[in-house]
């Protein structure tokens, strides 16, 4: 092989990963449903979800729970992603709750917000 062949495969090997690099990846995303209740503010009991839900973007969950002293409860997490449910708005604060795909929580796990990993 001579020199100059080689140096022409190495330039297309260096063109090609730096062509990798250079596209971006797609969007990681739950795919399922994610489910919750809440009270709405007429007092009926009400079911919430999200579909196919973006990951890593903080969710502040929508209805009465967006209010302030206000919750949703009882998640199921039907999604291929890990749930992090929050108790705080915005997914801040200390108290949280890990929801392994497949998995829920009954009426006494509240929360504001939720992230998908």
């Amino acid at each position: 092989m001579s020199v100059r062949s080689l140096t022409a495969a190495l330039g297309a090997a260096c063109s090609a990963f730096v062509l990798l690099l250079a596209v971006p990846g797609s969007a990681s995303a739950a795919t399922g449903q994610f489910r919750y209740s809440y009270t709405t503010e007429e007092g009926y009991e009400a079911v919430g979800f999200l579909n196919d839900p973006a990951g890593g973007r903080c969710v502040n969950l929508r209805g009465p729970g967006s209010e302030p002293g206000s919750f949703s409860r009882a998640p199921k997490n039907r999604t291929d992603a890990t749930a992090i449910v929050f108790l705080r708005p915005d997914c801040e604060g200390d108290v949280y709750y890990a929801l392994p795909p497949g998995a829920g929580a009954g009426d006494r796990l509240l929360m504001r917000s939720v992230v998908f990993s």
